[in-house]
């Protein structure tokens, strides 16, 4: 079966399984306003979705997922925004109290940006501009860390770039001032695919501390 085969076919299962035995959930999540109970930034990498991770239920997450789950700077001007957008619209109209910046093992934003460093740019139109946004976090690690190996430069490297976004979210004055006022909590997660651990930064030890069962 294709891809667009197998979507569809899914569709089906979802409608006579999971939707019918939940109907009357739908159509009130349909019939009222969304309440989320926390913002996401996350990769949109196939492998990595938060919903199948936190086994979240329609209505629950609002999730913005962009490629290497960066935040941009606050820059309020005429160009196209839509991680900033988003943020706006889910802390400033949604109220939501919690933001989540959600880093995965095996990135490849994050390994593109590591091999630019390393002297191998990386191709594309949009790309390149994009991942430069954790550029200086990069050449940070790097002059840092040279003793590493390509795999632990790689994962010191995605954990960088979540506390990095988390310190560019707090150029956004919305989110600064609920944060200051203790409105709003700011959360950086890391999620290895393979080995299947959340891990949570600690800003008191500056290290990712793994939840296990």
């Amino acid at each position: 079966m294709d891809a667009i085969g197998s979507l569809i076919a899914g569709y089906r299962n979802f409608r006579a399984g999971t939707y019918r035995q939940n109907v009357e959930r739908y159509q009130a999540l349909a019939s009222r306003r969304q309440q989320p109970k926390a913002l996401i930034i996350a990769c949109c990498d196939s492998r990595a979705d938060p919903a199948m991770v936190f086994q979240s239920d329609p209505g629950e997450l609002f999730v913005v997922r962009n490629v290497a789950n960066l935040v941009p700077p606050y820059e309020p001007d005429s160009h196209y925004h839509g991680t900033s957008a988003a943020l706006e619209f889910g802390v400033k109209a949604l109220e939501i109290k919690d933001v989540i910046v959600m880093g995965h093992a095996a990135c490849g934003g994050i390994e593109a940006l590591y091999d630019n460093c390393c002297g191998k740019p990386a191709s594309g139109d949009f790309i390149p501009s994009w991942i430069s946004l954790a550029e200086p976090v990069a050449a940070a690690m790097l002059a840092k860390n040279g003793h590493l190996d390509r795999a632990e430069a790689l994962r010191k490297l995605e954990q960088e770039a979540v506390i990095a976004s988390l310190d560019r979210l707090r150029t956004f004055p919305f989110i600064k001032e609920r944060e200051d006022a203790g409105t709003l909590s700011l959360h950086g997660w890391f999620y290895g695919i393979g080995s299947g651990i959340l891990s949570i930064y600690e800003p008191e030890t500056g290290r990712f501390r793994d939840i296990v069962s």
